[in-house]
C-alpha cells in the first residue's frame, strides 16, 4: 500500500486538474508549452522547433533501473520517454530518439495509451514512481495522461525530467501535479549553450525555471526506505574545457 499521497490526487477530485488540462492544451494551438514559442498550431499537425504535433511520441516504457538511486530504488523508476526535443545537444545520448524525426516519428501513440502504460509500470512492474524523460514540448499532453490515469489507479509520484529548458509559466501549471523535479542545469554561458545545444538564452530560462520548481517542491524528502517522494534534484554534466561552467553552475545551486 503506497503510504504517499500524491497532490495530483486532490486535483483530481476538486476538479483542477480537467482545469490545467484545458489550460495546458489551449496553449498548443499557438505553441508557447516551452520556450521557444515556435507559435504554430500543434492541434492542427504544425510542428515547430521540437518536431512535434499533437499526439505524443513515446518511444520507449521501461522500469528503469539505471537512475538515480533515489528514484530506481528496489523496483526501478517507471521511464516514459519522448520523443523529440526543444535543444539540440551535440552530446545528446539519445540523439536517435530527441533528434531524428524519422525515428521517434514511428513511436507516435494518444494520451489514452499513454495513461495505459502509466498503470501497467505502477501495477505490473510495481515502479516507485512515473518518471517522464524529455517532457518539456509534451507537457499538455503529460497532464492529459495524467488526468486520464487517475481513474484507472495511478497513485505514485510523479517525477520531471528534463534538460532545464523549461517555461515558468507551464511551470507553474505544473505545480500540484509533479512531484519530483530533475533537470539539468547544462550551461552557466550562452555563448556555449548556444553553439553546443542550439539555444541561446539556457542560462536566464534555466534558472528562472529552477527557482519556481524549487519554490513548488523544496528539497528532496524520500520515506524510510530512502525512496523520493517529493523535491528538487538538479543533475550537471561536466564539459571538457570547462563549457559547462561547472564551478558557477555549483556555485549558484548552492
Amino acid at each position: 500500500m503506497n503510504r504517499f499521497e500524491p497532490t495530483y490526487l486532490r486535483l483530481f477530485k476538486n476538479g483542477i486538474l480537467k482545469r490545467r488540462v484545458e489550460a495546458l492544451v489551449a496553449l498548443l494551438e499557438e505553441c508557447t508549452v516551452c520556450p521557444r514559442n515556435c507559435r504554430v498550431n500543434r492541434l492542427k499537425g504544425e510542428e515547430g522547433y521540437c518536431l512535434a504535433g499533437r499526439n505524443p511520441y513515446v518511444t520507449s516504457v521501461c522500469d528503469h533501473h539505471g537512475e538515480e538511486p533515489v528514484l530506481s530504488g528496489f523496483n526501478g523508476s517507471g521511464t516514459i520517454f519522448f520523443g523529440g526535443c526543444n535543444l539540440r545537444c551535440v552530446f545528446c545520448q539519445n540523439y536517435q530518439i530527441s533528434q531524428k524525426p524519422q525515428y521517434f516519428r514511428r513511436f507516435e501513440t494518444t494520451v489514452d495509451e499513454l495513461a495505459k502504460n502509466m498503470i501497467e509500470l505502477q501495477n505490473t512492474y510495481h515502479v516507485h514512481n512515473i518518471n517522464f524523460v524529455s517532457p518539456s514540448h509534451f507537457v499538455p499532453q503529460m497532464v492529459e495522461a495524467i488526468y486520464k490515469a487517475v481513474p484507472l489507479g495511478l497513485n505514485i509520484p510523479i517525477v520531471y525530467n528534463s534538460n532545464g529548458y523549461d517555461s515558468v509559466e507551464v511551470l507553474k501549471l505544473l505545480e500540484g501535479i509533479v512531484d519530483i523535479y530533475l533537470p539539468d542545469f547544462k550551461y552557466y554561458d550562452n555563448q556555449n549553450s548556444k553553439e553546443y545545444s542550439g539555444v541561446g538564452d539556457y542560462v536566464s530560462k534555466a534558472k528562472a525555471a529552477l527557482k519556481e520548481m524549487y519554490r513548488q517542491v523544496g528539497d528532496l524528502k524520500v520515506d524510510e526506505r530512502g525512496i523520493a517522494q517529493r523535491g528538487l534534484i538538479i543533475r550537471h554534466l561536466i564539459l571538457p574545457n570547462d563549457l559547462a561552467g561547472s564551478e558557477k553552475v555549483l556555485e549558484w545551486i548552492t
